[in-house]
Parts: structure tokens; sequence; C-alpha cells
């Protein structure tokens, strides 16, 4: 217990020290924690612990969290409108990608088939912890590519169940027929999804309803915690994925008041868990194996890289633009975590060599440090070599403003308050979570930045504190109360002026502080009248 102990002191204090060294660096956190997860491994010589199913299991609950707060953002009318995203992107970015590597890998590199099939569909998946983290983190989440990426790694995550099936399946060596397997997991996926969205709903509302009332922090988050692992324990237990059961919890909390308190709530344990996976990540690392096949290893991630990046953009080309496509093909390019579950699933069961298996854990892990490097940077490079214009927000131009004015949406109302704060020549700048109003605000020669305004982050880099007001002029209720939410959570000291539409609008805002709420139909019909006072009678 002792050693335990100090393993885990040890490694906290070390991915402390590392991370805020490489955050100097601009170097992302994820490197921290591998690089921690390696050297507490051979410092302590550990390495048969490297593969831990105990570890593994506390090491995935970090992508358990992290699909948890996905699908906070994804609710089931926003799942509706993501269907292209997700099942037709998605099923075919999976599929076309297994494929073209299974054919180079049988025919070309004359693996097996059996093994051939393996690498194929494991290499054809993205890594869901590093994209998706990074996604939310630099808000992109809400970006047309951060979309598009985001639904392709769903189908991905529920991909994940009908691969494990046909792995169990070839192992099984025919014990089982096709048809009983598929008939059995329809069976628990309607079983899963019938508890959770009739019986669960009722439950978590209940649950979140009368701890949220408590006003104890305590018993809010433990509410969460206990929802989110009893989701997940639920959809393992079916046979299916933790992650999965976590992601549909999520999209049903989506749907109640909570869920924008249980998302900031929930953050810290998403973050610490999720560094915990990739701690355990980095304990696979076999060094010795690493430096001797380090041209294999090297060569191997540049081919997937190529070939995935070409793949997806092929597909993506079908319903997107250039830019968007391009963007969403390098977000995508890496092999995933699910990669670490199909391999030793395979190996276990006699299906792949342990040499292969070892190769292919290290070029996984290889495309996951690298990943981050690049991914950040995506935006410039494709704006480099597509002559587009990057809409992401310059937080330095920020640092030392004041008394500036942020102007929040740009359809027809924003811009005629754009008109007439130029006309008294007030500072402000116009954030707005659409592209095409963003373009068209910088077209009219407007200082504006792409960005969700409900998003702690932004409102710190904006300097959202020290300006003079903020004009929400958004017609979405649920996005303008989000916005609004966060505002006053953030500072409370603020002029916050917000146009509605209609009473439901105005009933809907009424409990929160906001110093001006405009309706307007309210003003047209007052300036209707005055109009009409000064008319002269004929």
């Amino acid at each position: 217990m002792d050693f335990v102990l100090l393993y885990i002191v040890v490694a906290l204090g070390l991915s402390t020290v590392l991370n805020l060294l490489l955050k100097r660096l601009g170097v992302s956190q994820i490197i921290g924690y591998i690089l921690t997860g390696t050297i507490i491994v051979y410092a302590f010589d550990l390495r048969e612990y490297g593969s831990s199913a105990m570890l593994g299991h506390i090491g995935d609950f970090g992508v358990v969290f992290l699909m948890f707060t996905i699908g906070l953002e994804v609710s089931l009318s926003k799942m509706n409108s993501m269907k292209a995203e997700i099942f037709f992107n998605g099923f075919l970015q999976v599929s076309l990608t297994a494929i073209f590597i299974f054919l180079v890998s049988y025919y070309y590199f004359g693996l097996p088939a059996v093994p051939a099939i393996i690498v194929a569909l494991a290499i054809a998946l993205s890594s869901t912890a590093v994209v998706l983290s990074y996604l939310k983190s630099s808000k992109e989440i809400n970006n047309p590519y951060g979309q598009r990426a985001m639904g392709i790694l769903i189908f991905q995550d529920i991909a994940v169940i009908p691969i494990l099936i046909f792995l169990g399946f070839l192992t099984s060596k025919g014990d089982q027929s096709v048809a009983f397997i598929l008939r059995d997991t329809f069976i628990s996926a309607v079983l899963v999804l019938g508890l959770l969205f009739i019986i669960g709903k009722r439950v978590m509302t209940w649950l979140l309803h009368f701890s949220a009332r408590s006003e104890v922090d305590e018993l809010f988050m433990s509410s969460v915690l206990f929802i989110v692992v009893s989701a997940g324990l639920l959809a393992s237990f079916m046979g299916f994925t933790y992650s999965l059961g976590a992601f549909v919890a999520g999209m049903i909390i989506a749907e109640t008041k909570y869920h924008h308190k249980v998302e900031s709530d929930i953050a810290p344990f998403k973050d610490i868990l999720l560094g915990t996976f990739f701690i355990v990540v980095g304990m696979k690392i076999d060094i010795v194996f690493f430096i001797k096949h380090i041209d294999i290893i090297i060569t191997t991630f540049i081919l997937v890289f190529i070939s995935k990046t070409a793949i997806t953009y092929v597909i993506m080309r079908i319903t997107s633009s250039h830019t968007r496509s391009l963007k969403t093909a390098l977000a995508l390019s890496q092999v995933g975590e699910f990669s670490f579950v199909i391999f030793a699933v395979a190996s276990v069961g006699g299906l792949l060599e342990k040499e292969l298996e070892s190769l292919f854990i290290l070029v996984v892990i290889f495309s996951m440090i690298v990943t981050p490097f690049f991914i950040s940077k995506i935006n410039r490079f494709v704006s480099y070599i597509s002559n587009y214009q990057y809409l992401g927000l310059d937080t330095s131009a920020f640092v030392t403003r004041k008394d500036h004015v942020i102007l929040c949406g740009y359809s027809i109302t924003g811009k005629f308050a754009a008109k007439y704060l130029d006309e008294i020549d007030a500072p402000y700048v116009i954030i707005d979570n659409n592209p095409k109003h963003v373009q068209e605000a910088l077209k009219d020669g407007k200082e504006a930045y792409l960005g969700d305004m409900s998003k702690l982050s932004l409102l710190e880099a904006l300097q959202a504190e020290s300006s003079a007001a903020v004009i929400v002029t958004l017609d979405n209720i649920e996005k303008k109360r989000a916005i609004c939410e966060a505002i006053l959570n953030h500072t409370k000291n603020i002029n916050l002026i917000v146009k509605i539409s209609s009473l439901e609008d105005k009933e809907n805002l009424a409990d929160l502080k906001i110093t001006s709420i405009i309706d307007d139909k309210l003003e047209i019909g007052r300036m209707l009248v005055e109009r009409m006072m000064t008319c002269q009678l004929r």
C-alpha cells in the first residue's frame, strides 16, 4: 500500500512539473502525462503493470467522462440534425479506411488475412481522447469542421461494438452463429437505450433536481458522478463500452436545465481521469523495442497519416468545402485509444502475434504523441496552403483592452447594432459562432471572431469583465440563456443587454439579473406610436 501511494505521489508531482514546463513551451499537456507514465514505469521497474487490466479500466474512465461531456453538447435534437455527420460520413470513413488498410496490409505487406483485418479495423479509428479534448479546450468543437470531426468520432465509438463482436466471433471458432450474436447485441442495445431513456431519464432528472435544491455542491457533484459511472457500468454489463453509456447519459442531461452546471462541475474530474488515461498509455511504451524498430514505426505512422487524411478528405468533399474537408481529415489522421482494446482482444484470442501487437501499439502511441503538436496548427496550415482566412481569436489583442462593447451575433439585428455603434464611435468587437456571419462582418471591415460566448475561456480572452457592455442579439433562446448565465457567472458587474422576440423568451430569462431586456415587438410598437404622435394632422 505504501508503495502504491509513493507511485501516485511521484506521478502527480512529476506530471505537474512536466506540464508546467511544457506549457511554457506551448506543448500539449497530453505529452506530459504520457512522459510521466513512461518515466514511472522505468524508474520503479513497473513494466509488467503497463498491461494491467485494472489500470486500463481506471484510465478508460478518463475517456468515459470526456464522452459524457460531449453528450452534454449533443442533445437528441442536435443528434438528429447531425445524422449525416455521424452515420453517413462516419460509416464511409471507417469502412473505406479499413478496406484500404486491409488491401495494403494483405497484398503489399503480405500479412495473413485475419491479422490484416484486425490491423485495418484498429487503424480506421481515430483518437477521441486527443481530438475531442483539443476541440473542447480550443472551442472549435462548435465550428463546422469541429462538428464534422465530432460526428465521425461518435460513429467510431459506436463502431467499436460491432468490431469487438466480430473479434469475439473469430475467437469463438464458430461456437455461435453471426445471426445469434447480432440478435443478442440488438436486444442488449434496446435494453440499454430503453433503461437509460425511459427509466434513467426520470431518475437523472429527479436526482439532479433535488440535489440542486439542497444547495450543497457536494451532493450535486456526487449525483453527477453516480449518473456517469452507473450509465457506463450498465452499458458495459450489456456488452458495450463504458464511454457509450456515459455519452447517452450526457445526451439525456443535455435536455434538462442542469446541463451547463453539470458540464462545469464535471470538468475537473474529466481532466484528472483523462490525465490518468494518458499516463497508462505512457506505461505501455517499450523504449528498447521502440528504438530497435524506430524506422518501421515512423514509416508506418507516416503511411497511416497520409492514407487516413486522403481518404477522409475525399469522403468529406462529398458534402463539405475544401477547407472544412482538409481540416477534418487532418484532425482525424491519427490512430485512437480503442485500438489498444482491439489489439489486446485479438492477442488474447491468438489472432495476432505478440511482436506485431507491440509494433502497432507503439505506432498508436507515437501517433497520439505527435498529434497534439500539429492539431493546434491545423487552421493556420490550411489557411497557408488554401488562401483561407482563419477566423480564430487572437487573445493577445485583448490583454489591455477595456470599456469596449462585445456584440454577440451578426445577423440582421446585430448588423443594425453595429451600424449604430459606428455612428457613436464606440469601440466594439463582434463574436459569432456562425462562420458565415463572421465572414460577412470581416468583409464589412469589422473586427469579428468565431467563438461561443457561453464558454468561460472566451469570456476571459475577451476581457468581458472590463467591457462597457455585452449586447446579445441571438434568436436561439437556449444559446441566449447559456451565454447570459456564463456572463453573469463570470462577472456580476456588467451591463448585459439582451434582445428577445417573445413572451416565452422573457419568461425563460426572468430569473437572471440582466441589465436590460429589449423586446423587439414592444419597441416597434412604441416607435410606431411615437411616429404617429409627431405626424402633422392634415
